[in-house]
């Protein structure tokens, strides 16, 4: 997750974080004409970055030092460019940058999955870079992000150990949920094992009401086993290498997340590393096959697809608060985004995420 991003800051507002304790991920690297290089995030990385030549380099440190001075209250710093109207595709010809350069900032930086972005205004384009820098900066590490000890299974653990401090009950394990509608269709509760729990709100994922969602694609992941790092990714213990939709000939990007034993998640000398993209095709091994290639031996491979899922029913009718599934991305700006939704749905309140990051930083450094 991204030390800056908007999970960190639920975690932090909730003071989940006390059950926590993050480490930072050692690489943050992109795919570019077939070879794995680090993400340059400031105007002094893109002078060092393999990634661009000469000219290319002042061009694009010229672009991060408009980014990294860009404030949205200081007209000043918007050089007479409304980011609300100017579109990515605009200000980045402004500064003349290369396909392959916009290619790693788009979608390495700013973490957009698709090319979609470049036509949409730029103020949010800049907003997620200025994110992965002020992120980066954050830990002095090599990336932005960071990742729970004992891996994101820690994540449910540590918000039901809050919610059990607040009378909540968990039941885990329960066969056969069936969730209960009055007259009128709207929930009052949920039936397992002969017995109904009543309620007014049901908060769940696409699998209890399927018939409440729609398909909208399918997800195609590849688990690794292996017993060394990433190749070319300077020996990291964790490590993020995203491969934009351009390089592959795709249609969207293939992620690729590394971690081992240093987050307590596998065994002495062990690593595991996820592939994931959306599925554009029905055979996963073909498909992940260039993120697979990065990976040099592996000894064991699990492939797996799911289907992705977004809700299609009227909440203020029904009482059914759906989240839409997870899609391919191995960070989780896009899921925060729908979680924070829902919590505006289901409470009528808007979540106030400007916290004191500083409070996550002590359980960061261990």
């Amino acid at each position: 997750m991204m030390a800056n991003g908007s999970l960190v800051r639920i975690l932090i507002h909730t003071d989940v974080t006390k059950y926590l304790n993050f480490k930072a991920v050692d690489g943050s690297y992109v795919y570019n004409k077939k070879k794995v290089h680090k993400v340059p995030a400031t105007d002094v990385e893109a002078l060092k970055s393999p990634l661009m030549g000469l000219f290319e380099k002042r061009r694009a440190r010229k672009f991060f030092i408009y980014v990294q001075d860009y404030d949205d209250n200081d007209p000043k710093s918007h050089e007479g460019l409304d980011l609300n109207k100017v579109t990515a595709r605009e200000l980045i010809s402004k500064y003349g940058l290369e396909d392959d350069t916009i290619d790693f900032i788009g979608h390495a930086l700013a973490l957009h999955s698709n090319d979609s972005y470049l036509d949409q205004p730029a103020l949010g384009f800049i907003k997620r870079m200025k994110l992965y820098a002020e992120s980066l900066a954050r830990f002095q590490g090599g990336s932005p992000y960071i990742y729970p000890l004992y891996g994101l299974g820690e994540l449910p653990q540590a918000f039901a150990r809050l919610s059990a401090v607040y009378g909540g009950t968990y039941m885990l394990h329960k066969p056969e949920c069936k969730v209960e509608f009055d007259a009128d269709g709207k929930a009052t509760g949920v039936t397992s094992e002969g017995e109904t729990a009543k309620c007014k709100k049901v908060v769940c994922d696409p699998s209890y009401l399927p018939d409440k969602v729609k398909k909208v694609g399918k997800v195609a992941r590849a688990i690794c086993i292996m017993s060394h790092p990433i190749p070319d990714t300077n020996n990291s213990h964790s490590a993020q290498v995203i491969l934009p939709q351009k390089q592959l000939g795709r249609k969207s990007d293939m992620y690729l997340f590394c971690c081992s034993y240093a987050h307590n998640v596998a065994p002495k000398g062990k690593y595991i590393a996820f592939v994931s993209a959306e599925a554009e095709t029905d055979n996963p091994e073909v498909e992940l096959k260039p993120g697979v290639d990065l990976l040099g031996p592996v000894e064991e491979i699990l492939y797996d697809t799911y289907d992705r899922y977004v809700p299609t029913n009227d909440h203020a009718a029904d009482s059914c608060f759906i989240s839409a599934s997870y899609d391919p991305t191995t960070h989780f700006e896009t899921t925060v985004n729908d979680v924070i939704e829902m919590y505006t749905k289901i409470t009528g309140k808007v979540l106030d995420l400007s916290v004191d990051l500083s409070a996550a930083s002590a359980a960061s450094e261990e």
